[in-house]
């Protein structure tokens, strides 16, 4: 049986422990034997032995930093194979962590729609992937992340900004689902799931579930 590390917690607005509550039965079915944390140190310790870390994490503040053992322990499992996957505050989190954004692949700058409103937008899958079979273009009505994203990742899906809050970003498309990779290690990251009902459309739990089958160590 595989094994995951899923990190849990942090700002109290993204719910991690109500979508913990859809997140873990989806790790049960999907194989993985889970530990569950809320306590980010444990990135200091041997990840190595994980197949996959679950970040369900969110940050506290935009100074919230990880210290040089975290990095090292986090960044060094991925190197050597061990998968990472997550959502939404994934991006958002330990902002002050160079290291930790050049992993994850891109940083969320913005949602010009405001904290927390309920934007409708379309998620529009944009490239053929085992991670996005079967996943059809799905609606949302959920904080509209605008991003700054690493060129080396490999977008999946993206979505197209109105200009109805910011004008100049009329047309803007962006990315909502990528993969990358670390090394050995695989990395898959989708911007959607600020409220947990966004995360349970069918399409974004099929997108989900099978980015985070992706990214596991085979």
């Amino acid at each position: 049986m595989r094994r995951a590390l899923y990190l849990c917690g942090g700002w109290a607005g993204h719910q991690p422990y109500a979508v913990a509550e859809w997140a873990v039965p989806q790790l049960d079915d999907l194989g993985f034997a889970v530990d569950l944390t809320s306590d980010p140190y444990r990135f200091e310790d041997d990840l190595t032995g994980y197949d996959l870390i679950l970040l369900g994490w969110t940050q506290g503040h935009t100074t919230e930093n990880l210290t040089r053992a975290q990095e090292e322990g986090l960044l060094g499992a991925v190197e050597r194979g061990t998968g990472v996957a997550g959502w939404h505050g994934m991006a958002a989190s330990f902002r002050a962590s160079l290291r930790y954004n050049h992993l994850v692949g891109g940083s969320c700058v913005d949602h010009p729609g405001g904290e927390g409103v309920r934007v409708p937008y379309e998620v529009s899958v944009t490239a053929r992937h085992p991670v996005t079979e079967g996943v059809a273009s799905f609606p949302v009505a959920s904080e509209q992340y605008y991003m700054h994203v690493d060129p080396t990742n490999l977008v999946l899906a993206e979505t197209v900004f109105s200009g109805e809050h910011l004008p100049w970003i009329e047309g803007a498309r962006m990315p909502v689902a990528w993969i990358r990779s670390w090394g050995a290690g695989r990395v898959f990251y989708c911007s959607v799931g600020h409220y947990p009902e966004d995360l349970q459309h069918p399409d974004a739990t099929r997108l989900v579930r099978q980015g985070i089958s992706w990214a596991a160590r085979s």
